[in-house]
């Protein structure tokens, strides 16, 4: 299919406006074909507006793409040249096609979680490549004045939140996540103003729903948390210990009263407390 960037878009808003379905004769793969070049693009109209929802359409509402299809379509967004695209560079465009790269992967994942598809080989890529993503990102900025949302801690935190509610998912890797959560939460760098801190939240806040750690493990990385409020001041310490307060103040409301009759309320509290400098001390 050769279409211009321009003619691309016209047929993007036009498959919108009719409800994402193909006309007679028009291929679904020759539209993935384009999306997949197009999606870092720096217009947040075509990138942000036009394809992603209808990756959302295609692959979560209306399940257009067959197993095999979705498979390949993941071993190309996990690549080189897309979900780790100039990965490590910062402050330049390449961070749009890594955060609209790991979207669909999230799409794909929730996919897989709610009927298995991926085989033992797909989801140790699937795995590695989601927990190699959010430790080695560091253009972590939110909404930018040129080019719209990057917003790559949330957008990882969107895969990672599908990765561990799936049936593959072992005690083992959600301790990887704890880790990879925790390293971008203490980046040092960047302190999280777009609401990352919500969509980091619910990593922890689904395995708390769903039991899927024991409380005493999901407590001691809370506490592993808040001990950045020990570490000599630097603004890289105030950085990492306003993000942790914030996440947590985040999952505590998040929890809501069920986190009232949790003993990981009095956790998450007492780490909120050591992490907070303005917190008014009652010795």
């Amino acid at each position: 299919m050769n279409k211009s960037r321009a003619d691309f878009m016209l047929d993007l808003q036009r498959i919108e406006n009719e409800s994402y379905q193909l006309r007679e004769g028009e291929q679904l793969q020759d539209y993935l074909t384009l999306m997949l070049q197009y999606i870092g693009d720096p217009d947040p109209e075509l990138r942000d507006n036009l394809i992603y929802p209808t990756f959302y359409e295609w692959i979560n509402e209306e399940n257009r793409l067959t197993e095999e299809e979705l498979r390949n379509l993941l071993i190309v967004l996990t690549d080189s040249q897309h979900l780790f695209y100039h990965i490590g560079s910062e402050g330049d465009q390449t961070v749009f096609t890594r955060t609209f790269s790991v979207l669909p992967i999230a799409l794909i994942v929730g996919r897989h979680r709610r009927k298995p598809f991926l085989n033992y080989a797909d989801f140790q890529n699937l795995k590695h490549s989601l927990l190699r993503y959010y430790k080695e990102e560091k253009d972590l900025r939110g909404y930018l004045p040129e080019g719209g949302w990057a917003h790559s801690a949330a957008h990882g935190a969107d895969a990672l939140v599908e990765l561990v509610q799936c049936p593959e998912c072992d005690e083992e890797l959600l301790l990887e996540v704890l880790a990879a959560t925790l390293g971008m939460l203490h980046n040092g760098i960047h302190i999280f103003s777009d609401e990352e801190d919500e969509r980091i939240a619910s990593i922890v806040d689904i395995m708390i729903d769903k039991d899927l750690l024991p409380q005493q493990e999901i407590a001691d990385w809370i506490n592993a948390l808040a001990q950045c409020s020990e570490w000599p001041r630097s603004r890289t310490q105030v950085i990492t210990r306003v993000n942790s307060k914030n996440f947590l103040r985040s999952l505590y409301f998040r929890r809501g009263q069920d986190s009232r009759k949790n003993s990981l309320n009095v956790t998450i509290l007492a780490a909120e407390s050591k992490l907070n400098r303005f917190s008014i001390s009652t010795n």
